[in-house]
């Protein structure tokens, strides 16, 4: 009789560990679960803002301008398009067509070929400032340095911002000078001001 009872008492404690093991690990898949959920929505999310960043990027304001489809063209010949679409913050100061067009042709095909990729990436370069700058920031720093502010380009040299009538001029390495004429084209990594002659730097 005892017997039995022990091996009904011990039969019960093994259903039990059982039940609980396999509680245990019901549990456990649910977690993982959750988890992977979890980490799916979180990668969707993710995919959706970035999706959302290029769709808003310099590169792709840039490309649904008219205005600015030589330089467009330009940034694709020097392979910096994919630059501009990702994250980051930049102040593009971006020639218009019209401002290209100032460029002598020869130049500017010999420029977009792919032996000469470095120097067109260095020329695209001057252009662009790090940090978001719009308009009344840049107006303010040219105020406070006397209207004569320097700013570092990302090929590391040097762009002189002033103001004149009202408007921001741009003096490059050669002492030449551009004005903004379009303004505050705003971003998800920065934004574009659109300027009317392109700016040359040290050679």
């Amino acid at each position: 009789m005892s017997m039995a009872v022990v091996a009904m008492l011990f039969a019960s404690c093994e259903d039990s560990k059982k039940k609980e093991a396999e509680a245990q690990a019901q549990a456990e898949e649910m977690r993982m679960q959750r988890e992977q959920d979890s980490m799916m929505r979180l990668e969707e999310e993710n995919k959706m803002k970035m999706a959302d960043m290029e769709a808003n990027s310099i590169a792709a304001k840039a490309m649904n301008n008219e205005k600015y489809s030589t330089l467009v063209a330009a940034l694709q010949a020097a392979e910096l398009a994919d630059t501009f679409k990702g994250e980051g913050e930049y102040t593009v100061f971006a020639p218009t067509n019209e401002a290209f067009s100032k460029v002598p042709k020869a130049t500017l095909d010999n420029l977009m070929k792919p032996e000469n990729k470095a120097q067109l990436q260095a020329l695209l370069k001057y252009h662009v400032v790090a940090g978001k700058w719009n308009a009344a920031d840049v107006q303010n720093k040219i105020k406070e340095n006397n209207n004569n502010y320097e700013v570092t380009t990302l090929d590391n040299q040097t762009l002189t911002l002033s103001e004149k009538d009202g408007k921001v001029m741009i003096k490059d390495a050669t002492g030449s000078m551009s004005t903004v004429v379009d303004a505050n084209m705003d971003a998800s990594n920065g934004v574009i001001h659109g300027i009317d002659k392109v700016l040359m730097p040290k050679k």
